[in-house]
């Protein structure tokens, strides 16, 4: 690595053991490679978490222009009683 900055991470006992254990493992070369990973989750993690928050205020805005909201009880009755009459359509043929 050409250019890598040094820095101190304050971790609690049960981390650092962890950390220790998997370089010990043969999981990781160093305890350097065990962060690298772990940032890059959380880099991973932060990006689809941002992706979800743009896809829920799309959503949000699509929902919110598609008119007045409608109860959803009548509504589902409204559904229920179509699809009962169609049935009974059919059944009569």
């Amino acid at each position: 690595m050409a250019n890598v900055e040094k820095v101190s991470v304050a971790l609690t006992p049960e981390m650092a053991s962890m950390m220790r254990e998997a370089v010990a493992a043969g999981e990781y070369a160093s305890a350097s490679e065990v962060m690298r990973e772990a940032l890059r989750e959380w880099k991973f993690r932060r990006t689809q978490r941002d992706k979800a928050v743009d896809e829920l205020g799309r959503l949000w805005d699509e929902g919110m222009a598609s008119g007045n909201a409608v109860d959803g009880r009548e509504a589902f009755a409204r559904i229920k009683n179509k699809l009962d009459a169609r049935i009974a359509e059919r059944g009569s043929r």
